[in-house]
Protein backbone atom coordinates (compact mmCIF):
# COMPACT_ATOMS: atom_id res chain seq x y z
CA UNK A 1 0.00 0.00 0.00
CA UNK A 2 1.45 3.34 -0.91
CA UNK A 3 0.57 6.46 1.04
CA UNK A 4 0.83 10.35 0.81
CA UNK A 5 1.89 12.68 3.39
CA UNK A 6 -0.17 15.70 4.34
CA UNK A 7 -0.24 18.39 5.98
CA UNK A 8 -3.56 20.04 8.02
CA UNK A 9 -4.50 21.95 10.14
CA UNK A 10 -4.66 21.77 13.85
CA UNK A 11 -8.10 21.62 13.34
CA UNK A 12 -8.29 19.42 11.01
CA UNK A 13 -6.23 17.07 13.07
CA UNK A 14 -8.40 17.04 15.67
CA UNK A 15 -11.59 16.29 14.12
CA UNK A 16 -10.26 13.22 11.95
CA UNK A 17 -8.88 11.99 15.72
CA UNK A 18 -12.05 12.43 16.94
CA UNK A 19 -13.69 11.22 13.95
CA UNK A 20 -12.11 7.68 14.84
CA UNK A 21 -14.72 4.50 15.84
CA UNK A 22 -11.69 3.18 18.14
CA UNK A 23 -8.27 4.28 18.96
CA UNK A 24 -6.38 2.37 16.44
CA UNK A 25 -8.51 3.34 13.38
CA UNK A 26 -6.24 5.25 10.56
CA UNK A 27 -7.06 8.32 9.60
CA UNK A 28 -7.14 7.09 6.12
CA UNK A 29 -10.08 4.82 7.06
CA UNK A 30 -11.69 8.33 8.88
CA UNK A 31 -11.50 9.58 5.46
CA UNK A 32 -12.97 6.80 3.34
CA UNK A 33 -15.97 6.58 5.95
CA UNK A 34 -16.17 10.73 5.02
CA UNK A 35 -19.49 11.33 3.11
CA UNK A 36 -18.35 13.76 0.38
CA UNK A 37 -21.35 15.46 -1.55
CA UNK A 38 -22.01 13.99 -5.07
CA UNK A 39 -22.48 17.42 -6.58
CA UNK A 40 -22.02 21.17 -5.91
CA UNK A 41 -24.52 23.45 -4.73
CA UNK A 42 -25.31 25.56 -7.56
CA UNK A 43 -25.59 29.08 -7.75
CA UNK A 44 -29.43 28.92 -7.78
CA UNK A 45 -29.47 26.50 -4.15
CA UNK A 46 -26.78 28.80 -2.88
CA UNK A 47 -29.16 32.10 -3.93
CA UNK A 48 -31.91 30.32 -2.26
CA UNK A 49 -29.79 29.48 1.29
CA UNK A 50 -28.63 33.20 1.15
CA UNK A 51 -32.25 34.39 1.15
CA UNK A 52 -33.90 31.72 3.58
CA UNK A 53 -30.65 32.12 6.39
CA UNK A 54 -28.90 34.98 5.76
CA UNK A 55 -25.19 35.55 4.88
CA UNK A 56 -23.52 32.89 6.29
CA UNK A 57 -19.64 33.08 4.62
CA UNK A 58 -17.39 35.08 7.05
CA UNK A 59 -15.31 38.01 5.97
CA UNK A 60 -12.35 36.72 5.34
CA UNK A 61 -14.36 33.88 3.00
CA UNK A 62 -15.66 37.17 0.98
CA UNK A 63 -11.97 38.62 0.76
CA UNK A 64 -10.46 35.46 -0.68
CA UNK A 65 -13.85 35.54 -3.36
CA UNK A 66 -13.28 38.85 -4.12
CA UNK A 67 -9.14 38.43 -4.26
CA UNK A 68 -10.43 35.15 -6.91
CA UNK A 69 -12.77 37.61 -9.09
CA UNK A 70 -9.89 39.93 -9.37
CA UNK A 71 -7.36 37.75 -10.76
CA UNK A 72 -9.94 36.04 -13.25
CA UNK A 73 -8.66 32.36 -12.62
CA UNK A 74 -11.04 29.51 -11.27
CA UNK A 75 -10.12 28.34 -8.58
CA UNK A 76 -7.43 25.69 -7.14
CA UNK A 77 -9.08 22.20 -7.61
CA UNK A 78 -7.68 20.62 -4.31
CA UNK A 79 -8.28 17.56 -4.50
CA UNK A 80 -6.66 17.22 -8.19
CA UNK A 81 -4.04 14.18 -8.25
CA UNK A 82 -2.52 14.84 -11.25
Amino acid sequence: MSTKTISVKLEAYERLRNARRRPTESFSDVILRAAWPEAPITGEELLEVYRTEGPFLSEAALDRIEEAKAAGLPPEDKWRTD
